[in-house]
C-alpha cells in the first residue's frame, strides 16, 4: 500500500485530512510518526509559500509522498488579517482562545454586515516527478461570541455562507463536505489517485 506523509502536528487538523482522505488506499502517516524530524519553520510570507515549504522539507527528509497545508482566516474588513498569521495572531505559542480573543477585540462594534470572512486552505503534494499545490476557500461571517465545541481555531467564531451554525456547531460530516480544507483536499485526492494509477 502506498504512503503518504501528512505533514502536521496539529491533531485537529490531522482528524480531518484523515476524514476527508480516508477513502483512499493509502497508508497515511503523519510527523508524530517521525519525532526525529526537525520543525519545519513557517516564515513564508503567503499560504502557498508555507505549505511548499513544509511538503518539500518533510519529502527531501524522508523522500515519502509528502502532503502539506496551510490555513488561513482572512477577515475582509481587517484587509484579510490574520491571513498568513493566523494560527499566532495573538503572538507566538499561543492557544486558540488567544487568537480568538484578539479577533473579537479588533472587530468589537463592527456590525455583523461588515464581518465577511473567509477561511482559505492552500494544500501542497510533493513526490517522485511531482510537485503541485490547490487551492479551496470558504466563505462566511465572523460573529460576536464563540459558539460551540468542535473544531478548532476559529471555528467556534466562523459561520460558512448559507448556514446558521458555525463550524464548531455544524456535525464533522458537515464540515468536511464543505469547508475550505475539504474543497482543497478533494482536488487533492483527484491528484493522489491519478499519482498512484488507483
Amino acid at each position: 500500500m502506498p504512503k503518504i506523509i501528512l505533514a502536521t502536528h496539529n491533531r485537529g487538523k490531522l482528524k480531518e485530512i484523515q476524514a476527508i482522505l480516508g477513502s483512499l488506499p493509502i497508508e497515511f502517516l503523519s510527523l508524530f510518526d517521525y519525532p526525529e524530524l526537525p520543525e519545519v519553520i513557517e516564515d513564508g510570507k503567503t499560504l502557498e509559500q508555507n505549505a511548499v515549504k513544509k511538503s518539500r522539507e518533510i519529502f527531501q527528509l524522508t523522500q515519502l509522498p509528502t502532503l502539506a497545508d496551510d490555513t488561513g482566516l482572512e477577515v475582509f474588513h481587517l484587509g484579510m488579517a490574520p491571513g498568513v498569521i493566523s494560527a499566532r495572531y495573538a503572538g507566538e505559542k499561543v492557544s486558540y482562545e488567544d487568537n480568538n480573543r484578539k479577533l473579537l477585540k479588533e472587530l468589537y462594534g463592527i456590525p455583523y454586515e461588515q464581518r465577511k470572512a473567509q477561511f482559505r486552505c492552500v494544500a501542497s503534494f510533493i513526490a517522485p516527478n511531482i510537485e503541485t499545490t490547490v487551492e479551496g476557500i470558504c466563505q462566511g461571517r465572523i460573529i460576536s461570541d464563540l459558539r460551540g465545541s468542535g473544531g478548532f481555531g476559529y471555528d467556534p467564531l466562523f459561520i460558512p455562507k448559507g448556514y446558521d451554525q458555525t463550524f464548531a456547531e455544524l456535525p464533522s460530516e458537515i464540515k468536511n463536505r464543505i469547508s475550505h480544507r475539504a474543497q482543497a483536499f478533494q482536488k487533492i485526492k483527484t491528484l493522489i489517485l491519478e499519482y498512484f494509477s488507483l
